[in-house]
């Protein structure tokens, strides 16, 4: 008669919990992503001691190189106004175009984006650094 048999229990693993820790964790990842910056165009910004706050339509970039940026779509100067106004229609209030230019861009590159903004009837905003001038 072989007693020992009978009070031999199989080694087991509970998974309930990690179900629920697999949970918190994609809500964590799907609330942080939405709160990521959907600017990925890497500029060098000019400084600036004041900080004015706008609600802003659509950003428009113009890297080093001189290329323009619809949010994250390149664009030319000559599609810039066509591209817009597909965002600009959306608005009620007036609307703004915020310009995030590289601090090395030419300014008739920045002016030639403000007077598209001021044929579609727009505001425009100058992105700064908010460091301080130097």
């Amino acid at each position: 008669m072989n007693l020992r048999r009978r009070y031999k229990e199989d080694a087991e693993v509970h998974t309930g919990p990690l179900n629920d820790i697999l949970f918190i964790l994609l809500l964590f990842f799907l609330i942080v992503s939405t709160l990521a910056n959907p600017n990925v165009v890497k500029l060098s910004q000019p400084k600036s001691k004041s900080d004015t706050k706008a609600k802003q339509t659509v950003v428009v970039s113009i890297d080093a190189n001189k290329q323009f940026y619809v949010g994250t779509t390149k664009v030319t100067i000559d599609e810039l106004k066509l591209k817009l106004q597909p965002f600009l229609a959306k608005e009620t209030e007036q609307p703004s175009i915020v310009i995030n230019a590289d601090k090395t861009v030419p300014i008739e590159d920045i002016v030639a984006v403000m007077r598209v903004a001021r044929d579609l009837g727009a505001r425009t905003v100058l992105a700064v650094d908010k460091n301080g001038v130097k």
